[in-house]
């Protein structure tokens, strides 16, 4: 049985939430899904005493490490020759540079011919390689006897391997005393004595460093996780609250729009009963302004004959729409009496014309 089913409930989702931001990969796995899912819980539990902080079985992680250990067991050794070999290409660039500015002595161009050569002629018998039978023949038809004789003296290789270990130590002071003062630009005017005290603390120092980058890496990526939680958590929690905002608005907003409009009606009622109000006193303002109390008094007198002659006229106007459906109640009848005594009218009135004609043609 797994560990974790002896845990307390609190303690069990604290170590799944530990397996959840670093054994497994970025999952967005709340506390609510997990409880939600006991049985998936477990299961993570589970796998987890099986696997690494890094996700991998402890088996791989085994196999992993001794790998990673036989590769850096290689990787020193390559670089050890190939430091070596630099360091060597490096003194001849220098030597070639001195002489173009200096003048150098015997013993230090015997040293750098010599190993000029000896590294010459090597390179070129480990280009060629052993010849075996059925091969095409090697470049140039050169065997590596031919180059072995191109070799320089052996009195002078012994002379010079024995000095080749001070050249290379200093050579390689050289570079410790520049990455020093790379590193710690305070040092370049320090003495050749404490800057050595302080090239041997710099393995120990950059290894610190290299360790404080690496912690800080390991961080930013628990922060990254931790940030891609927060981020999806946070666009969740932004995602309801507009949905309740939404939901706010239309409950209420539309509730109270009715009641909202009601009293803009009202007050724009009013406005408009006070603007009506407003212009009425003006309008008196300006009746007061023009007129004097004499003048309106007259105009009160004219105002109400006016009004009773046209209560007169509504009278008449009024007898004599009676009589005319009086009339009319007559029908056919009538309108043939009228047109007949409007025919008489007009020939009484043009004998009467006539007559008058003809008494001013006596006279």
């Amino acid at each position: 049985m797994a560990s974790g089913d002896f845990c307390s409930p609190g303690e069990g989702m604290e170590i799944l939430q530990q397996v959840c931001s670093k054994q497994l990969p970025p999952c967005n796995l709340s506390e609510e899904d997990l409880l939600q899912n006991p049985h998936f819980s477990k299961l993570l539990l589970s796998l987890s005493q099986h696997m690494d902080e890094s996700g991998l079985s402890l088996t791989l992680a085994k196999e992993q490490a001794q790998a990673w250990n036989e590769v850096r067991l290689h990787k020193t050794t390559w670089l050890r020759s190939e430091i070596l070999q630099r360091v060597i290409q490096e003194l001849l660039v220098d030597y070639y540079v001195k002489t173009q500015d200096t003048s150098v002595t015997s013993e230090d161009k015997k040293f750098h011919e010599t190993l000029e050569q000896r590294l010459l002629v090597t390179e070129l018998a480990r280009l060629l390689g052993p010849t075996q039978d059925g091969e095409a023949p090697p470049l140039l038809g050169l065997e590596k006897a031919d180059l072995l004789q191109l070799m320089p003296p052996s009195e002078d290789f012994v002379w010079m391997r024995a000095r080749l270990p001070q050249e290379v130590e200093e050579q390689l002071k050289k570079k410790c005393f520049t990455l020093l003062c790379y590193h710690n630009p305070s040092s370049d005017s320090d003495s050749e004595t404490l800057k050595a005290a302080k090239v041997w603390n710099l393995a120990e120092v950059l290894v610190d460093e290299k360790q404080q980058c690496q912690d800080a890496k390991s961080r930013q990526k628990e922060q990254t996780v931790l940030l891609e939680k927060k981020s999806a958590t946070y666009s969740q929690v932004l995602l309801r609250c507009l949905a309740l905002l939404q939901r706010l608005l239309q409950e209420h907003r539309l509730k109270t729009q009715s009641e909202l409009d009601r009293i803009n009606a009202q007050y724009l009622e009013i406005k408009c009963s006070a603007m009506i109000l407003k212009l009425r006193m003006e309008e008196l303002k300006i009746l007061s302004d023009t007129y004097t109390a004499e003048k309106v008094e007259v105009h009160r007198l004219i105002r109400d004959r006016l009004e009773g002659a046209i209560r007169l006229q509504e009278q008449d106007m009024e007898k004599s729409r009676q009589v005319l459906n009086t009339y009319e109640v007559l029908g056919e009848e009538f309108e043939m009496l009228v047109k007949e005594y409007t025919q008489l009218k007009q020939a009484t009135e043009n004998k009467r014309w006539a007559l008058q004609e003809f008494s001013k043609a006596c006279r």
